[in-house]
């Protein structure tokens, strides 16, 4: 029992607590708005690292100060709550009658009374789709602990007998959008052909998906699926503690994870707008393979790393802890101290603003936003006050259907800078609930149909963008401004002044909305003369 107790140390326990619905919003509630000590730590590390260049620096305490906010729980972490993930092991016998539907009914309760975003979209035919408005399905899945088909988390196997283990995570898009998977053979098992392999994918991953990352590599397994899940599992830390011996079923490769962290660090995108610290911290997995493929993943975990462990027993529910005023850890507020000098800065009439720092409103009159930014060079830092219309997919869709029937677009597209964004569901009494740019290259292929027209010549999101949007901000004179991703709830709480729904309400949060900002920060990525940060950087 004391061996079991110490096991459990990182948990707090709720006794008597045995219900799978009650689980499920408990996990989900707790890890939507407050991170665990280890996460909270790495990232004080990280600002707080010689290494870490003054982007670095800012990002994070910017993060941290997200973390600070998002605690109170009112704004969650990150504006996309994500996909509703969980995974179970059975250990012996406990019964798992209803076990979806209840884990479901927890799901739907907490997404709903925690105001937290709806992201999935369900068809209504092959091409066509619709808001659920209860971020259902979610993806569940449960393992025996002795047969699953990837290898068991340690904290199950110490979990007493007869329970139900699980890890809760809420998995946003963008991060998700970053795997990637090749069907290989054992070519790829020799330190120089897999070093480069690491190299080239590891440069694909870009910034849109909010770095610093976990990054994860798995390198075999007795089929795609068993690879894949391992990769999931790997960047939700459920094999942090997982054996460096090599063995039949699985270990990790502690010589390739340094070289993980080392070519994240030499990429030069830091943490989103250069530097060193591109990474957390790398998992690299190696399992048994059929002789003839070896599959390879490739995934990260965000900044906003949500996940949570919980195990239930006869005798009530564990839940892992996390920190619920992350303020009073070590360090933290000689980290947050970046982000206060640099707003310092920004509120201050008497200091002189960097000679690469420019103050831009947004009144409604695009010529002038653009006279504003005039010659501003990528990496320059802006801070932007004023309207800014709010869209992203769906509505970027039904832009492009309009002038595909010949028809002229709506008269806001003209006149304000384009955020690609869709904020959380609105907390009472509060103007928005967290906001966060989304990723920028979807919109990409949007790039001639709207520059053409007027439209799109100021955006805003987050990570690099491709070369047909580059060649049209060269051609059209627009420019790309990056917001820092990862926090969401810091932006809403400290930056958005008001918001109204101007089109397509019926797209959840995917509607067009008129918001007002104040003293907004961002970089300039991509330039009217079709100069960009991210390939300077390259």
């Amino acid at each position: 029992m004391q061996e079991t107790e110490n096991s459990l140390k990182d948990f707090d326990f709720i006794p008597n607590e045995r219900s799978l619905s009650k689980t499920a919003e408990l996990a989900f509630s707790r890890l939507s708005f407050t991170f665990t000590h280890e996460h909270l730590s790495s990232i004080i590390k990280a600002a707080l690292s010689p290494q870490a260049s003054d982007n670095d620096r800012y990002v994070l305490s910017c993060m941290l100060k997200n973390a600070e906010v998002a605690s109170k729980g009112l704004y969650p972490l990150c504006q996309d709550t994500g996909i509703a993930n969980v995974f179970g092991w059975k250990k012996g016998s406990f019964s798992t009658c209803n076990l979806y539907e209840e884990i479901t009914s927890g799901v739907r309760k907490v997404y709903d009374e925690r105001k937290l975003r709806f992201s999935t979209t369900v068809p209504t035919s092959f091409y066509e789709e619709k808001d659920p408005k209860n971020n259902l399905p979610a993806q569940i899945s449960i393992f025996d602990s002795e047969a699953a088909l990837a290898p068991s988390p340690s904290f199950v196997k110490d979990a007493p007998e007869n329970s139900l283990s699980f890890i809760f995570c809420a998995k946003g898009g963008g991060s998700s959008n970053k795997t990637s998977f090749i069907q290989g053979t054992k070519a790829y098992l020799t330190k120089e052909r897999f070093s480069a392999l690491m190299k080239e994918e590891l440069s694909h991953f870009g910034t849109s998906a909010c770095p610093p990352y976990t990054i994860a590599i798995v390198a075999g397994g007795l089929s795609p699926e068993q690879n894949l899940l391992a990769l999931k599992l790997a960047s939700m830390g459920a094999y942090d503690t997982m054996t460096y011996e090599p063995n039949e079923l699985g270990f990790r490769d502690r010589e390739l994870e340094e070289l993980a962290m080392c070519i994240a660090s030499e990429s030069g995108y830091g943490a989103q707008f250069g530097g060193k610290i591109f990474a957390l911290s790398a998992v690299v997995v190696r399992l048994p393979r059929h002789g003839a493929s070896c599959p390879i993943s490739f995934g990260v975990s965000c900044s906003a790393h949500r996940n949570l462990k919980a195990i239930l027993t006869k005798d009530g529910l564990y839940l892992e802890k996390t920190v619920e005023k992350p303020g009073e850890l070590k360090g933290f507020s000689q980290a947050v101290e970046f982000a206060k000098k640099a707003e310092a800065k920004e509120g201050s009439e008497n200091k002189a603003s960097p000679k690469n720092e420019k103050t831009i409103t947004s009144t409604g009159d695009m010529k002038e936003v653009l006279s504003e930014l005039g010659k501003a060079k990528p990496g320059d830092r802006i801070i932007l006050s004023g309207k800014i219309l709010v869209a992203r997919d769906a509505a970027h869709a039904r832009w492009q259907k309009l002038i595909d029937k010949g028809e002229s677009l709506p008269e806001y597209c003209l006149r304000y800078p384009i955020c690609y964004a869709g904020p959380a569901r609105t907390p009472d009494g509060k103007v928005i609930g967290s906001f966060g740019p989304t990723t920028a290259g979807r919109m990409d292929v949007y790039a001639e149909s709207l520059m053409s027209r007027g439209a799109a010549l100021v955006t805003l999101a987050k990570g690099n963008r491709s070369k047909n949007w580059t060649d049209s901000c060269k051609k059209y004179g627009a420019f790309y401004l990056g917001t820092p991703g990862g926090i969401a709830a810091l932006i809403a709480s400290e930056y958005i002044v008001s918001q109204e729904i101007l089109d397509y309400e019926d797209l959840g949060m995917e509607a067009v909305r008129l918001v007002e900002v104040k003293n907004l920060p961002c970089f300039v990525i991509t330039n009217k003369d079709g100069e960009d940060f991210y390939e300077n950087l390259r």
